[in-house]
């Protein structure tokens, strides 16, 4: 015997009954919203009314549950954050390189300007300086101290002209070429330079010991002697170099010597400032006529 057709669709009671609850349900549902949509057209101050009586029972779930949001909200955004915590990095990595190259940027403009300031007023303190040029290398054989300046006779640069730099005296043109010049520095075994003790005035002259230091010699028996830190100018006697340029600064002293380091170091300057020839230099001493004191 064939079974009714209906036997699929009422094989479950579970299925039915849930059917059937779940039109009561909508029903219901559906009365309660025309019942409130009818209450709040006739009788606003009942609706508001139930209105309060809602939020007072959906509050406590709310402030139950709020943690429970909040957490998830946290925990997805530190999963988004350790998720996008390598392209994070890289990026950061990249700007701490571009804010550190930026830095030596703006410390090497920084004392690029310092160092073209002093540059300028120093031009401006001179009546005629003849060029301010770039010192491009320097040569250190024996006693024999030299640099050589990116100037030659096609920017009026002579043999016997004073060199100086923003912290002092250098030297003075020993060679000439069109574009490049050979500067024989204070420091020079053949180089003499008569100075002034700022201190106290007196009359001195300054050797180049081919070491990198000058040595000091009074000109008078009566000198008042020399102290550490003692500052030495050029005194404009015999008229090559101008007077009360800077020099050096006394380092040690033994009796009527003494040792002193020029302020205007070669291998730390960039640019040097030729002047004006005061009159006609003397020649070189040679090197070798000094070592045998």
């Amino acid at each position: 015997m064939a079974p009714p057709r209906h036997r699929h669709r009422g094989f479950s009671r579970r299925i039915q009954y849930g059917l059937f609850f779940g039109y009561v349900a909508a029903a219901m549902g559906a009365v309660a919203g025309i019942a409130l949509l009818l209450i709040a057209r006739f009788d606003p101050v009942a609706f508001e009314g139930i209105r309060g009586l809602a939020l007072d029972v959906t509050t406590p779930v709310s402030v139950a549950t709020r943690p429970i949001v909040r957490g998830t909200e946290s925990l997805a955004s530190d999963v988004g954050d350790y998720l996008n915590a390598a392209r994070t990095n890289r990026m950061l990595r990249q700007q701490l390189a571009e804010s550190r190259r930026a830095l030596v940027q703006a410390r090497v403009l920084a004392f690029e300007n310092a160092r073209l300031k002093r540059t300028l007023r120093l031009v401006g303190e001179q009546v005629r300086p003849i060029v301010a040029a770039r010192i491009v290398g320097s040569s250190l054989s024996g006693m024999r101290r030299f640099a050589t300046l990116a100037a030659g006779s096609t920017d009026g640069v002579r043999p016997g002209q004073p060199v100086r730099a923003a912290d002092g005296l250098v030297g003075r043109i020993a060679e000439v070429g069109s574009h490049a010049a050979r500067i024989v520095l204070l420091t020079d075994g053949g180089s003499a330079v008569p100075l002034r003790v700022v201190r106290t005035g007196e009359a001195v002259l300054g050797e180049g010991r081919g070491d990198g230091a000058i040595e000091i010699h009074s000109t008078t028996a009566a000198g008042s002697g020399f102290r550490r830190g003692d500052l030495l100018v050029t005194s404009g006697v015999g008229g090559v170099y101008p007077p009360d340029v800077p020099v050096a600064v006394v380092m040690r002293t033994s009796g009527e010597i003494a040792a002193a380091r020029p302020l205007a170091d070669p291998a730390r300057l960039d640019f040097a400032i030729v002047l004006p020839e005061q009159a006609t230099p003397p020649p070189l001493a040679p090197p070798a006529g000094r070592r045998g004191r």
